[in-house]
Formats: structure tokens, C-alpha cells, sequence
């Protein structure tokens, strides 16, 4: 006890210790999640009190104690002061920094999923406040990457044949299961029907059905540093474990041409360009300005897949939806 140690992170929790000092969790490159103490961080004029802001990126260096470890000096690197100047950019990082909690790990580096992270973060800091939902998109699927369990949104998950969306037909649409691990022809959802009830509801242009169908865990391919884009594989399918947190009602749904094509895109690198704009691609070109109720919907199924999969509610999406869906038009006076 006693020693010192040193690392790069970045905050993601902070709560109040004490009269004045604050608990602060941290993702560090070199040791994973650690919690520390920030000492009189609350403070008036404490040399700690911006250094322990959310977001933050610092170099630090620490003591070891008995049962926690303390700051002992902070440089800081970066703190992304942009999102909290914009309330759904705000929201949207929270969101990244819960899927980041759920998957970290202590005491082993986690410089992935760190550089992952912090590459989203400054993205959605300098992107134009119209694409937040895109970006936030994005960096979701790169993290479910980076987990394992990132969708399979090319292939079929039970013929493993390739799906591609058809703009010709408006009424065209594809199953998406998150418990068989991502995009499935609608005859295979089918067959998951003596599964499912018969309750079905809508979440933007998808239509939902519960489920009480094994589940999957697809294999993925990794997304190191630098958001890199994905390969696939075909998902395994262990034996159902019940989860406490999911509604079986979120796991089975139909989503339509335009919402494929995009779910297809977000695991390349530069999907979303610095001005704005989607990247193209070349065989299933997407009008654009896409209206927001896309991205909602798109949010939606990958909030239900990711809290399926890493078995946690993502609690910074009530937000979400208070910040981006439509508030009801009042009706006009007679």
C-alpha cells in the first residue's frame, strides 16, 4: 500500500463523497475501470473541480489506499465542453457512456474500447446538431461490435443468405431478431411465430412482436481504436437465459427498406461525413436529409438489441426520448 501509479482516462460517473470531495469511476487505457476519489473536487476554486467534470479526459496520477484510491494530480487532455452546451448531444453521450460501463472491465487495459470512445465522443462534439441521432447510432453499433454482439445486418441469421433492401416496393419489409442475432427473411420470421403471441405494436416505421424465443449471441468481428468497419458471422444459439430487463414485446420486428440500408452502413468508419452527410453507398443510394423519425426508429432497435444482449437497461434512453420524439400538436381551436 502506499504506492503510486499513473493512467489516462476518462470520467463517466461522478457522485459527492463526503463534505467535499467526489467518488469519480473512470475508464483508464491502462487499467481499465477504476473508481478514485477526488479529493475537495467540490471545493470552491479546486485545483480538481473541472478535472472531474463528466467526460473529462485527464492524465492522473494516483495513491493506492486501503479501499479507495485517491488523485493526487490531474492534467487534463480534452472535456468535450460542446456536448454539455447542447442538451440531445448531452443526452446521446450518456447514453454512449452507460454501453461503455457495461462492457468495461478493471484491472486490465481496455485502450479499445478507451479509443473507441473518445473517437465517438469528439465526432458527435463536432458534428451539426441534426445528425445526433446518427451519430449516436453509429457509435452504438461500433461499441455492440467491439463487444461481440453487434448485429448481423447483412446476411440472413438462419440461411445466411444475403439480404438487400428493395426501394422499388414501398410496402417491401425484413425481419430484424434480436434473439436470433440481427436480419431475418421474413419467411424465417415466420417460423419464429409459435414463438411469438400475437400482441404487436409499432416503434417508428418497424412493427414489434413479442417473443419468448431461445436466445442468440452472434459473433463479430472487432472495432479497434478507430471506429474500423465490421465483418460478420454466422450467430451461435446457446440455450434462452431469462433477462429481468428486457420486454419480449421489443425483440422481433419487421423494419422497412430504408431502415436496412442504414443498419447496413453503420459499421463503416466514415459512414457519417464531417458535414453531415451519409456516406453513399454505391448499389443502394439513401435520399437525404433523412427525416429524424428514421433515426429514432433505428435508435430504437438497437437500444432493444443491445439491452437484450448485454442483459441492462439503458437508462439514459428515457432521455432520448423526451429530448428527440415529436411532442404531441395540440388540435386547433373550431
Amino acid at each position: 500500500m502506499g504506492g503510486t501509479y499513473k493512467a489516462t482516462g476518462i470520467n463517466l460517473k461522478s457522485m459527492p463523497l463526503g463534505e467535499s470531495d467526489r467518488l469519480l469511476t473512470v475508464l483508464t487505457q491502462e487499467f481499465g475501470l477504476i473508481r478514485v476519489v477526488a479529493p475537495s473536487a467540490r471545493k470552491h476554486k479546486s485545483s480538481l473541480g473541472g478535472r472531474s467534470g463528466l467526460f473529462v479526459v485527464n492524465q492522473l496520477l494516483i495513491a493506492e489506499g486501503r479501499s479507495l484510491d485517491k488523485i493526487i494530480q490531474a492534467e487534463s487532455i480534452q472535456s468535450y465542453a460542446g456536448l454539455s452546451q447542447d442538451l440531445k448531444k448531452l443526452t446521446a453521450s450518456q447514453y454512449l457512456a452507460e454501453l461503455a460501463l457495461f462492457q468495461a472491465l478493471s484491472d486490465q487495459p481496455q485502450e479499445e474500447l478507451f479509443c473507441l470512445l473518445v473517437e465517438h465522443l469528439n465526432r458527435l462534439e463536432k458534428l451539426p446538431g441534426a445528425v445526433t441521432l446518427a451519430s449516436l447510432a453509429h457509435a452504438t453499433f461500433h461499441l455492440l461490435a467491439l463487444a461481440g454482439v453487434a448485429p448481423q445486418v447483412q446476411l440472413c441469421c438462419v440461411t445466411q443468405q444475403l439480404l438487400a433492401p428493395d426501394f422499388a416496393d414501398p410496402d417491401w419489409r425484413v425481419g430484424f431478431s434480436a434473439v436470433a442475432g440481427g436480419i431475418v427473411s421474413l419467411a424465417e420470421l415466420e417460423q419464429l411465430a409459435p414463438r411469438l403471441s400475437t400482441a404487436k405494436f409499432r416503434t417508428g416505421g418497424s412493427t414489434i412482436r413479442p417473443s419468448q424465443a431461445d436466445r442468440a449471441q452472434p459473433g463479430m468481428g472487432q472495432v479497434v481504436g478507430r471506429p474500423q468497419s465490421v465483418r460478420e458471422s454466422a450467430p451461435s444459439y446457446p440455450p434462452a437465459r431469462p433477462s429481468k430487463n428486457k420486454k419480449s414485446a421489443e425483440l422481433h420486428l419487421q423494419i422497412n427498406a430504408t431502415e436496412l440500408a442504414l443498419l447496413q452502413q453503420l459499421s463503416q468508419p466514415d459512414f457519417i461525413q464531417p458535414d453531415g452527410t451519409l456516406a453513399q453507398p454505391q448499389e443502394h443510394p439513401i435520399e437525404q436529409p433523412l427525416p429524424e423519425q428514421i433515426w429514432l426508429s433505428i435508435e430504437r432497435i438497437l437500444r432493444h438489441y443491445a439491452q437484450y444482449h448485454l442483459d441492462q437497461p439503458i437508462r439514459s434512453a428515457t432521455l432520448i426520448d423526451t429530448c428527440f420524439y415529436p411532442l404531441p400538436q395540440p388540435i386547433p381551436s373550431p
